[in-house]
């Protein structure tokens, strides 16, 4: 990221905190590079797990060519990806979980990786968010993808 994307995407990320200028301030100085920001003011963020999450990234990069920003665990276990507000309590999806209005994210500062999360997708500042219907998609097809995989290692009997 340039210094530009970068100044822009913290802008927007905590231009959600109840106090943008202070968050702003410790997220810079914090060493482990990481706030705690609300969802479901700019965005919600649907958590997938990683092995439906990874597929699913690179079916929407196929499809678009740039998705909205996308958070991944260090343990690759879960991926975070920034929807529309409002998506996480229309969200209906077993083994998804949807964070909405009330609830907090660990973000890392854009360009840096922080404790246990980093950006695949890094916000530009912009606002892109990723189509929900879009995403819903995406993960069909990664699941129909990994569902065929499976049935082809079956044995024949």
């Amino acid at each position: 990221m340039t210094g530009s994307e970068t100044k822009a995407a913290v802008e927007w990320l905590t231009s959600v905190a109840p106090e943008p200028a202070a968050c702003r301030w410790e997220w810079e100085r914090n060493p482990q590079g990481i706030v705690l920001l609300p969802a479901g003011r700019r965005w919600d963020v649907l958590i997938l797990p990683g092995e439906l999450g990874y597929p699913t990234l690179d079916i929407l990069t196929r499809l678009i060519d740039r998705p909205g920003p996308v958070l991944a665990d260090f343990g690759e276990s879960r991926m975070g990806f920034f929807v529309p507000p409002g998506t996480a309590s229309r969200w209906i999806g077993t083994g998804i979980r949807g964070c909405g209005r009330g609830t907090w994210i660990v973000i890392p500062y854009p360009g840096r990786a922080g404790g246990e999360v980093r950006w695949l997708v890094p916000p530009d500042g912009s606002g892109t968010l990723t189509d929900a219907g879009l995403l819903e998609l995406a993960m069909h097809e990664a699941a129909g993808a990994a569902a065929g995989d499976a049935r082809g290692e079956r044995p024949e009997g």
